[in-house]
């Protein structure tokens, strides 16, 4: 399949912008939605495009990926409603912070593997103006369990405080799909413990994080008042 010209995508984002702003202008129910009715949509559209991506299924994954794309219109269309951007800015905004992020790439830094491209990514954000401080500063409370625990895993392997795995090696994609499925099963089978102690999964997991970012960051202050 040929890749389309520049021309032709600028196009066609421009026929979803114009029909965003039509339905936002004619629509009542579209009218009707700011940021915190529309983004249980985009957050629906989200899980749906992972559940497209995870089944291998081309034309439901193009599917998802426009209705994904159409939720990111009309919330930067809400922000140009009040003056604070626009689709333009979201994009430019988002070229930037991908030059910043990528110095291997843009730069000067080496960066000779993924691990290597995570560890510089997590600098890069924990140093960006606005941002909360801490090793899990802007890490969403909000979050599924596992996603949640699985960033605050991250960020603490990035500052050295847990331990990292080696860097992966290119594997076939049969271990891959090995271990995703034996991943799968393993969970699976801690839901089904949890169900038959009558305890929920994604509270205890979600309180199980909390601890863990609770020792890593009361940890280090004891410490230092130590000396």
């Amino acid at each position: 399949m040929t890749a389309p010209s520049s021309s032709e995508i600028a196009a066609a984002l421009g026929r979803l912008d114009a029909l965003t702003r039509r339905l936002r202008s004619e629509c009542p129910w579209d009218r009707e939605q700011d940021e915190r009715s529309i983004v249980p949509h985009t957050v629906e559209e989200a899980y749906e495009l992972a559940d497209a991506a995870n089944g291998g299924d081309d034309a439901k994954l193009l599917d998802e990926l426009g209705d994904v794309l159409f939720q990111v219109h009309f919330l930067s269309l809400l922000l140009e409603e009040r003056g604070a951007g626009d689709l333009a800015t979201v994009a430019e905004h988002c070229r930037q912070k991908l030059i910043r992020r990528h110095p291997h790439v843009f730069g000067d830094v080496e960066a000779a593997s993924a691990g290597d491209v995570l560890r510089n990514w997590d600098q890069i954000k924990a140093s960006e103006d606005g941002r909360e401080p801490g090793i899990f500063g802007d890490v969403p409370q909000n979050l599924p369990a596992l996603l949640l625990a699985r960033k605050v895993q991250r960020r603490a392997a990035s500052a050295g405080l847990l331990e990292r795995a080696p860097d992966a090696k290119p594997r076939a994609v049969a271990d891959r799909d090995e271990a995703f499925d034996e991943i799968g099963e393993r969970l699976f089978a801690v839901v089904d413990e949890a169900r038959r102690l009558r305890v929920d999964p994604e509270l205890a997991l979600r309180a199980a994080a909390q601890r863990f970012r609770d020792r890593l960051e009361i940890g280090p202050a004891d410490s230092s008042q130590d000396g």
